[in-house]
């Protein structure tokens, strides 16, 4: 009898958390992004011609660098723990997983738990707290617009998508530019102690970039948002007043580098410098929406970005040592 008796299976073991790596962290905090940090050497480039080429205006924006990358850190680790509960980076990485590179969720992939990723970035949030105050308490000025800038970045970045959840809540778009021309204008600020026109300018150019690769993501994103419930204009309008949405937004930030001058905001030269940023745009709208390919338009356009911000470090260095050629 006990030949022929059936053992049942060894109860299966619970799964075991995966061990965590610097390299899922990494991920986590998304440090191959350096789209907002990049706008630290133009902030660099814009006030050299006031205080010159010094170490410890090097050494302020370095710290700056390093209580920007804690704060993005907070931001996108919450940002995947809530797109990793209502199912949107399942339903917006999955299918694509090859070309938006999967492993950059490290929830989804499941390199990381939620455990884990929550308390990354909760204590990526107590250290942004601390290195923003260092950087107020060691800047040169303190202008109460830049102080009450500065904080206003941090708290609505760990609220993008974490307590009053601003990227579910309609203000997606706008924190996406806010948060570069923030981060450009506070380090200034601070630096410097006021702006003028055309730095207000170029802080708009560059936070403009980040927002429009933005458009493009969710562009191809807009159903699992939907279903999520998160609202973006792609979620919410058609897809045809998305891409005028798109193209507005788009010649708005043509309209920006060529007015400005003809309004004596800024000189000449900065329409010159970014005549192939214009050329780009087109380009990304051509790809969009012509082609139809809105993850290579949206890959463009994060190149566009970096390729805008080089061309006006450039012209503003070349401005700044060689005054009369430009």
């Amino acid at each position: 009898m006990t030949d022929h008796m059936t053992v049942p299976p060894a109860a299966s073991a619970p799964p075991v958390a995966p061990r965590p790596t610097p390299g899922a962290y990494a991920r986590l905090a998304k440090l191959d992004i350096v789209d907002y940090y990049i706008g630290l050497p133009l902030v660099f480039a814009m006030a050299l011609p006031l205080l010159g080429a010094r170490a410890d205006t090097v050494g302020f924006l370095l710290l700056v660098l390093v209580a920007e990358v804690a704060v993005v850190a907070a931001m996108v680790s919450f940002d995947d723990v809530t797109g990793y509960r209502d199912g949107s980076d399942a339903a917006n990485y999955g299918s694509d997983a090859a070309r938006r590179r999967l492993a950059r969720k490290p929830l989804v992939h499941g390199t990381l738990t939620e455990p884990q990723a929550l308390r990354f970035g909760r204590a990526a949030t107590a250290t942004s707290v601390v290195l923003w105050t260092l950087v107020v308490a060691l800047a040169p000025h303190r202008p109460l617009w830049a102080v009450a800038g500065a904080a206003l970045c941090l708290v609505a970045s760990v609220q993008y998508s974490w307590g009053l959840k601003i990227s579910y809540r309609g203000f997606q778009e706008i924190f996406l530019v806010g948060l570069g021309v923030g981060w450009v204008l506070v380090p200034y600020g601070l630096l410097v102690g006021n702006v003028d026109g055309f730095v207000v300018v170029q802080a708009l150019v560059f936070g403009g970039g980040p927002m429009i690769f933005g458009l493009y993501s969710n562009t191809n994103d807009a159903a699992g948002d939907r279903a999520a419930g998160r609202i973006t204009v792609a979620a919410k309008v058609s897809p045809r007043a998305n891409k005028v949405f798109i193209i507005a937004l788009t010649a708005l930030e043509t309209l920006l580098v060529t007015g400005s001058h003809l309004l004596g905001i800024a000189p000449w030269w900065f329409t010159v410098a970014l005549l192939p940023v214009i050329a780009l745009r087109v380009a990304q709208l051509f790809i969009g929406f012509v082609l139809g390919d809105i993850l290579r338009a949206r890959r463009m356009a994060i190149h566009t970005h970096r390729v805008t911000v080089v061309l006006l470090i450039g012209a503003n260095l070349v401005a700044a040592f060689l005054p009369g050629v430009l």
